[in-house]
């Protein structure tokens, strides 16, 4: 059976601190339990990278556990396999006595298994007479099981990282699919605007893009595809809203000339006071002459709390206690910004009237991202809000640039 004291490896193998903490713990953590050797082997090959484990390190682990008799790890009936080199190997596919060990040490560095060494470093065990191993000296599978729940909770957690990076490249395959076929479109349809710079934006994210990114890289990737993915539908949006319009008022006109004179003189005022009067929008068939609509604006696309902190990052100091963590934290530290770049609070106001007072806070961080380069930020706002009152102001833009601007200090924040 195996003995809860502290042991050290035999011959050249040197002993370290850190395998007598590991043992402490493992003596003193609960190994009542039952595990099934093949679950944890399971786990332990999931959570693999987290642990730093190669593929032969675990071929290895895999042919020691081949060893145990019983399915289940049990303290009761002892944790030690005790095989030779050579039955390793043979378990292990062929694998050189010189790779052997040095995966076996990796086992053992890695919190895995345990050494037991003999007084002459040969793995062994001593029976009874009814042939009950009593003792036995080789590799304490014992970690394994105190270490069990660790490793499924690790491996449940590399699962989950697993699925969050799919589904984020899921989406930055999707929108990389939108934007360049509706820039594909623009260019073929001959859209107006500079749609050669909207593809050379694109090409110039897709190429910072490495082989194989990171989940934080993908991320940062997907918001700047994201962002220009709605300034292309927005700038599409307007151009066909805009033919519409100019259509509409292509058909008003020609239903004006073609209308029947001769309607007219039957509803003319029947005094020279009321022909002197200016007749009422809708107040009968005289009305026949159409009315200026007033333009309707939709509201500006609002964007993730993340990725305007990623943009404008320099805003977070001035938050509550250092930090921004939601809107309105944003937007309390947005109201210090204004009054620090002089803007004036009626600027500020008819901002936050024309694009929501979340988007004017934004408009304030990119403002203050930006404040050496801009002359005048209370003009500047100004400009914003007429066009965003016209329906001509996105954000898009502002946070595509900024992005690429901070980029190193976006992967830092973010």
């Amino acid at each position: 059976m195996q003995s809860g004291h502290v042991t050290t490896p035999f011959g050249r193998r040197a002993m370290s601190l850190a395998l007598v903490k590991d043992q402490l713990d493992i003596s003193g953590a609960n190994i009542s339990i039952r595990v099934d050797k093949w679950k944890v082997f399971r786990d332990v090959c999931q959570a693999r990278e987290r642990l730093g484990l190669q593929d032969r390190t675990l071929a290895v682990l895999d042919a020691l556990l081949t060893f145990y008799p019983e399915t289940e790890l049990d303290a009761e009936h002892g944790l030690v396999v005790f095989p030779s080199n050579a039955q390793l190997s043979v378990r292990a596919h062929g694998i050189t006595g010189t790779t052997l060990r040095r995966h076996l040490a990796a086992l053992v560095e890695a919190g895995l298994v345990q050494r037991r060494d003999s007084p002459n470093g040969k793995r062994y065990a001593h029976r009874n007479g009814d042939g009950a191993i009593e003792d036995a000296f080789g590799f304490a599978l014992t970690p394994l099981v105190a270490r069990a729940a660790e490793f499924a909770a690790l491996a449940q957690n590399v699962a989950a990282e697993h699925l969050k990076f799919r589904r984020i490249k899921e989406a930055l395959t999707i929108c990389r699919r939108d934007v360049r076929k509706l820039i594909s479109a623009a260019l073929e349809e001959g859209a107006a605007g500079d749609w050669q710079a909207v593809e050379n934006t694109y090409l110039s994210i897709v190429g910072r893009l490495p082989r194989s990114p990171t989940r934080l890289q993908l991320e940062n990737t997907l918001d700047e595809m994201s962002l220009l993915r709605e300034e292309v539908v927005n700038r599409l949006e307007m151009q066909l809203k805009s033919e519409n319009t100019d259509g509409n008022d292509d058909q008003n006109g020609r239903h004006i000339q073609n209308s029947k004179p001769d309607l007219i003189h039957e509803f003319e005022p029947s005094s020279e006071k009321e022909q002197g009067e200016r007749p009422v929008v809708g107040s009968g068939p005289l009305d026949v002459k159409p009315t200026a609509k007033p333009r309707r604006v939709d509201p500006i696309k609002s964007f993730p709390l993340g990725m305007v902190l990623r943009a404008c990052p320099q805003i977070i100091d001035y938050g509550k206690g250092g930090a921004i963590s939601n809107w309105r934290d944003l937007m309390s530290a947005a109201v210090l910004i204004r009054s620090m770049l002089g803007v004036s609070p009626s600027a500020y106001e008819d901002a936050c009237s024309a694009m929501g007072p979340e988007n004017a806070a934004v408009a304030i961080a990119c403002i203050f991202e930006r404040a050496n380069h801009i002359k005048s930020p209370g003009g500047y706002l100004r400009v914003l809000t007429r066009r965003a009152e016209d329906g001509e102001f996105s954000l898009g833009p502002m946070l595509i640039a900024l992005l690429r601007a901070n980029g190193d200090s976006a992967r830092l924040t973010g």
